[in-house]
């Protein structure tokens, strides 16, 4: 890990993290990394060399012009520190690619430098594509391997079994290490998902904000989601088999979430609702 600036001495942080690639539906998880470390003005403090960990042929280095001076970017992965949070801790916010080799080093130097300075939960974001309609609010199942985070938050184990991401590998490097980890997936319309998707990029910020129990001002957020939406709904009424099948996603979801609307859905909103009025924060509409 190479240290760009020195890091001062932290409040209890938290690490949240997102990786571009396979993890990464609708770029909904890097989305909401850059959107936290643009609210919480966060600085760059390390990144990855990457050298040890990119194939160069697959994730190509990028020439650009930064004030008027050509620039090779490299293909890394970035740690930015955002101090003084809603969330009264200060947050280390990583962002990169998934590597192209070496997963083991890659985590655990990534996790080396995360302890050292006293991080005390993990928290990965993913976005994977699903049969679920962009019309309904965006589906983000959490889990843990944690019993105390499980109990604190009325989570689940994840009954995944398959392929995994660098997400799955970082998790479970926590677990043996003893950071208590915990994982948010956005279930990302699959017909729509070639685009980035700001709506799910929201319902993980939204959903981020009750884990961390803080406010997160989601205005810009909001206003990208109903764009986002408006323009899948032209798309659908573009196509009648599209549009029937969205019809048909609509109604299975619909169903399945009666039981639940009655439920912890309409408590946790309303939780969330009472944290924004009593905290002074924004009250606009979730849009997720």
């Amino acid at each position: 890990m190479i240290e760009l600036e020195a890091v001062p001495e932290l409040n209890d942080p938290i690490v949240v993290a997102a990786f571009e690639g396979w993890n990464d539906a609708g770029e909904s998880a890097t989305a909401a990394v850059e959107y936290l470390a643009r609210a919480w003005d966060a600085t760059l403090v390390a990144a990855m060399d990457p050298e040890d960990y990119y194939d160069f042929q697959v994730n190509r280095p990028r020439i650009g012009l930064v004030d008027g001076q050509r620039t090779l970017q490299w293909p890394t992965t970035r740690v930015l520190l955002a101090r003084d949070t809603p969330a009264g801790r200060d947050v280390l916010l990583v962002m990169g690619i998934e590597p192209s080799i070496r997963w083991r080093s890659y985590c655990a130097e990534l996790l080396d430098f995360a302890m050292h300075h006293g991080a005390s939960l993990l928290v990965t974001l993913g976005g994977l594509l699903a049969d679920v309609p962009h019309s309904r609010p965006i589906p983000v199942s959490v889990t843990s391997e944690d019993p105390g985070l499980r109990e604190r938050h009325g989570l689940e184990r994840s009954t995944y079994e398959g392929p995994t991401g660098i997400v799955g590998v970082v998790v479970d490097q926590a677990r043996q290490r003893g950071l208590p980890a915990l994982s948010a997936w956005a279930a990302v319309p699959h017909y729509a998902g070639g685009a980035p998707s700001p709506k799910a990029t929201l319902a993980l910020v939204n959903r981020l904000e009750e884990l961390l129990e803080c406010i997160i001002d989601d205005t810009e957020l909001v206003e990208q989601a109903r764009a986002w939406e408006r323009g899948v709904d032209e798309l659908a009424a573009s196509d009648d088999e599209v549009a029937e099948y969205v019809q048909s996603l609509e109604q299975a979801q619909d169903t399945a979430d009666l039981p639940e609307a009655s439920g912890d859905a309409i408590a946790r909103e309303f939780e969330r609702y009472l944290r924004r009025r009593g905290r002074g924060g924004p009250e606009g509409p979730s849009g997720t």
